[in-house]
């Protein structure tokens, strides 16, 4: 009874163990992602390929748990930056673009303080001189240049202007204005100059006609101290008078410094 039981239970236990040494079937990865299962195999049995059963069972089998990695492209841009290119033309100006509108006036600031006074200027200097002459007295052509003399005087401040030589002698460096007045004779020529030391500077012309009539001349000069401005009547070569009387002043002769020239 006893033995017989042992041998019973050993029996149990080698039908237990018999699979797990002859009968259990592998699985075996293979490197392209499918695994064979060939099933149960006895020693003794020929190696067999694989049936077609076996083959399709196989393809089906899931890969092989491998997961590839990620490849990202990398490129070093500093190996392929060339050299600095040469600067390029400017471009064309752009249109102006609208003025704003104006801004507040801001807060009046802060007064300042008083300057100091300046120093002293130079003292003033006035400078004037100034004739007006005139004549009664008609005259007419001689035989050379004939300088005109006058018997009136309205204005000669400091006596720049020679009443005995008929002359305007310059005081001081500068320009001075000057003018003549003259009546015409009927049926003679009035020909008659400004003279500027012994050069005429200008002419004072009437043609003969049956009436007289009043003429006129003017000139600026520039003149240093001593220059002489005079007026003369010509040659009689060519007949010619001014006219004059006792009651009227016909003739007159005026000059003014317009401005000196500091020395």
């Amino acid at each position: 009874m006893g033995t017989a039981s042992l041998g019973s239970l050993w029996a149990v236990l080698l039908l237990l163990l018999l699979p797990l040494v002859f009968g259990v079937p592998t699985e075996e990865p293979t490197f392209g992602g499918s695994v064979a299962s060939k099933g149960c195999q006895r020693c003794c049995d020929p190696e067999d390929p694989l049936s077609p059963a076996d083959t399709v069972r196989a393809s089906a089998l899931p890969p092989f748990p491998y997961v590839m990695p990620e490849v990202r492209p990398y490129i070093n841009i500093t190996i392929l930056k060339g050299d600095k290119g040469a600067r390029g033309p400017s471009g064309a100006p752009g249109k102006p673009g609208k003025n704003g509108t104006r801004g507040d006036r801001g807060a009046q600031g802060v007064k300042g303080d008083k300057g100091q006074a300046g120093s002293p200027g130079s003292p003033c200097q006035e400078h004037y001189s100034a004739f007006s002459v005139g004549r009664k007295t008609a005259l007419h052509s001689s035989e050379d240049f004939l300088p005109l003399r006058f018997d009136r005087v309205f204005v000669n401040t400091d006596g720049h202007f020679d009443m005995a030589t008929g002359r305007f002698v310059a005081p001081l460096r500068g320009v001075y204005f000057f003018s003549l007045n003259v009546h015409s004779w009927n049926y003679k020529e009035t020909y008659v100059h400004i003279v500027h030391n012994d050069q005429p500077a200008v002419i004072l012309y009437t043609q003969p006609s049956e009436r007289s009539i009043m003429q006129s001349q003017s000139v600026m000069l520039p003149l240093v101290p001593g220059d002489r401005v005079w007026v003369r009547l010509f040659k009689r070569e060519r007949e010619n008078a001014i006219y004059s009387d006792d009651v009227d002043t016909y003739i007159t002769f005026s000059g003014h410094l317009i401005k000196a020239e500091d020395s």
